[in-house]
């Protein structure tokens, strides 16, 4: 076993001098720190796929705003709060044209990526009723939202959607809306980490006991329009990008930039709030803020309170990246089909190589391929494998940080992995199966 792809002395070292109690819940920085120091050391390249970053350059529509603006002098100009008026007209015009959803420019608002976007949100929606103070989890789920409740002392609960595909759905959720204490529901779809997409039928389910309930439904749109089987790409076109907000009115999105415009380093994102939601008076917000209208207690309260506002420049940026997409001139989802395409003969690697995917459906329809895909390896938990696979040169993260119920598993992201580190991957991965194949059995 210590005839490793990676010296095997040194990963050993490294792990211990790391003073991670355990890498198998390490979080994604963590393992991302030891990986670099792993590298810098023996000079060998891993394959690299605990980071949900994209891989793609930035579009050019958005550097090329962002230096003219720049050019223009905004860098010594506080933005305002709310956003730029052109930036929030163009994002009206994008939930428009790809969600087919009616909304304000008032109710769209830029935020220093989603994670500021959902930051704000937990801290806000859960202050709007005093009997109301805990999210709702449908894992599993991106980490940082969790430690993010941790940080703000917020509560949450939790359930692994998957064990609850299709009319299982409502049920399982009745059973905790009904309570009474869940102030909001928080997924992303496409799901990280797991690729799950919810069927129309899933989303008026989430929909019908949000109304019923009273609950706020926070959408995590960050693989926008990523989920390939379909072509979301052209505006004003259906098929549209999925969306609870066609159900209910008790929403709020969160569409990142990172990801569908490749454009994580500026850490800019868009908060969609329902018009009515924007408008509701809850008067328990009062406790915390100036005022009970919702829209102003998070735009003058919770945003400006953690940041005043989003990097001037990057909303210069975000806004002709909109344009484009919305005048039909950029098409975005062409752009990032690569990753579909890469993940698709990542999989087809580890299967060959005695691993299995453990997230493979949506109800009776495979899943797609597309920026993440989760396996594991007979015999070893998520977290064991996690460790095992340092020393063949392949990062990753375990299941058991996102709330998956699957403890065997792992997520990998495809970005990073760029096609000419494929042979590698596979030697890797041969090499792995290789030593621990007649464990497995």
């Amino acid at each position: 076993m210590t005839e490793t792809p990676i010296n095997y002395e040194v990963v050993k070292r490294s792990i211990a001098e790391s003073n991670i109690q355990n890498i198998g819940k390490a979080t994604i920085r963590e393992i991302k720190k030891l990986i670099n120091a792993i590298e810098k050391e023996t000079g060998d390249r891993f394959i690299r796929m605990e980071m949900g970053v994209p891989g793609l350059p930035a579009t050019k529509y958005g550097v090329e705003a962002e230096i003219q603006a720049l050019q223009n002098g905004c860098a010594s100009i506080y933005p305002e709060i709310d956003g730029l008026p052109i930036l929030k007209t163009e994002m009206t015009r994008f939930v428009k044209l790809f969600l087919d959803i009616e909304v304000f420019p008032e109710d769209c608002l830029p935020t220093v990526g989603s994670m500021q976007g959902g930051y704000a949100a937990f801290m806000t929606v859960n202050r709007m009723y005093k009997e109301k103070d805990t999210t709702l989890f449908l894992d599993p789920c991106f980490p940082v939202h969790k430690q993010q409740h941790n940080i703000i002392g917020t509560k949450f609960e939790a359930f692994d959607v998957y064990d609850y595909r299709g009319d299982k759905l409502r049920d399982k959720l009745e059973s905790y809306l009904s309570k009474g204490n869940i102030a909001s529901m928080i997924y992303s779809n496409p799901n990280n980490p797991s690729w799950i997409c919810f069927t129309d039928k899933e989303l008026r389910i989430i929909a019908d006991l949000a109304n019923k309930y009273n609950v706020v439904v926070m959408e995590d749109l960050a693989y926008f329009g990523m989920d390939f089987r379909k072509d979301y790409s052209k505006p004003g076109v259906p098929p549209y990008q999925p969306t609870v907000a066609k159900y209910t009115d008790n929403y709020l999105l969160f569409i990142s930039s990172s990801k569908a415009f490749s454009y994580a380093g500026q850490r800019i994102g868009m908060m969609v709030i329902s018009p009515k939601l924007f408008q509701t008076q809850a008067p328990d917000l009062k406790r915390f803020y100036a005022s009970d209208q919702f829209g102003r207690a998070m735009i003058f309260g919770t945003i400006y309170s953690l940041s005043a506002g989003t990097s001037h420049s990057a909303q210069y940026g975000l806004t002709a990246m909109l344009k484009a997409a919305n005048d039909g001139t950029f098409n975005f989802v062409e752009d990032v089909k690569e990753y579909g395409e890469k993940a698709k003969i990542m999989k087809k690697m580890f299967i060959d190589n005695g691993f299995s995917i453990v997230y493979d459906m949506d109800e009776n329809e495979p899943l797609a391929d597309g920026f993440y895909f989760t396996f594991s390896y007979p015999s070893f938990t998520g977290e064991e494998l996690l460790e095992k696979l340092i020393y063949y040169g392949i990062s990753a993260i375990s299941l058991a940080i996102t709330g998956s119920s699957r403890i065997e598993g792992m997520r990998a992201c495809v970005s990073l992995v760029h096609r000419d580190q494929f042979p590698v991957l596979e030697q890797r991965l041969k090499k792995f199966h290789e030593h621990h194949c007649a464990i497995s059995q």
